[in-house]
Formats: structure tokens, C-alpha cells, sequence
């Protein structure tokens, strides 16, 4: 397999593990939060709905299909994992020119994600409110959360960087 190829699918793998991880710290500090805090990101979200699900409703009206709320719920952690795997792609094809970072590469590959989909971008998609909408928590909560993305992308890549003797 040529050396992008390889790098594409380590980048895919990566993300995914990436974003599942991230959902796993994502929805133990949910069930730690206080009812007030969840109250106002409720009322911030678009429609009621994570920036993903927001984007997959939008889709699927789009194409004029309806699905079932759970399919719908599918069709939003799809979104959320692509969110999640394209970048990693693109990451894993500029990792190796960001040696001089050394560790911190994947933390700030996080920082980067979370500043630009999370503030900037979903909110500009109309996916999610502005950032100013939602409580200081949210904004701690999501961006430790990338920081977790972006380190175990990184993590990931490395290991399978070893294993396969790139």
C-alpha cells in the first residue's frame, strides 16, 4: 500500500477513536453538570439538538426523507464521527511535518478543532448558536474534550505508525 494510502486509513482509524473517546469524557461530565448549566445549552442549541443531530436533521430535510428519531439520532453520530475522521485524514497526511511539536502536536491538532468547528464554524452553518449563547462550561467541557481528540488521534497514529514499522 503506498504511503498516503496508508496514512489516509491511519488518519480514518485515528479519528474514530478519537471522537469515541471524546464522547466518552463528553457524556460523563453531561452526567455530572448542574441542571442550571444544561438548562441554558439546551436553550442555546439550535432546534434542541447537538450541533451533529442539528446538521444530520438539516440533511435528511434536505433530501426530503423522514426518518424515525432514532434514525435520526443515527444519521447525527454519523455526522459527528465524519467530523471526527476527515479531519484525522487530512491530520494524518501533515503529521509527520510537525515533528518539532513533538507530543504537543496532537493536543494542538485538539485546540485547533475545537476553535474552528466548535466557535467558529458549526455556529456559522447555523448548526449551533454563537458562542456567547452558551455557558462557560460548555465551552470547558468542549474544549477539553478536543484536547482529548486531538492527543488520542495522535496517540493513535503513532501507535499504529509502530506496529506497522512506518
Amino acid at each position: 500500500m503506498g504511503i498516503i494510502m496508508d496514512r489516509l486509513m491511519k488518519g480514518a482509524i485515528a479519528g474514530a477513536v478519537g471522537v469515541w473517546l471524546m464522547d466518552r469524557f463528553t457524556w460523563y461530565w453531561y452526567s455530572h453538570a448542574d441542571t442550571a448549566t444544561l438548562v441554558q445549552e439546551r436553550a442555546a442549541q439550535k432546534g434542541g439538538r447537538y450541533a451533529p443531530n442539528a446538521a444530520g436533521k438539516h440533511l435528511t430535510d434536505a433530501w426530503n426523507i423522514n426518518l424515525p428519531q432514532k434514525q435520526q439520532y443515527i444519521v447525527g453520530r454519523s455526522i459527528h464521527y465524519c467530523m471526527g475522521i476527515a479531519p484525522g485524514v487530512l491530520y494524518a497526511l501533515w503529521r509527520h511535518r510537525l515533528k518539532k511539536y513533538g507530543f504537543w502536536r496532537g493536543p494542538l491538532y485538539g485546540v485547533g478543532l475545537f476553535i474552528s468547528f466548535d466557535e467558529i464554524i458549526v455556529p456559522a452553518m447555523g448548526y449551533a448558536s454563537g458562542p456567547f449563547a452558551y455557558p462557560w462550561q460548555a465551552h470547558a467541557r468542549g474544549f477539553v474534550a478536543h484536547l482529548i481528540l486531538g492527543t488520542a488521534t495522535d496517540r493513535v497514529i503513532y501507535l499504529l505508525n509502530k506496529v506497522t514499522s512506518d
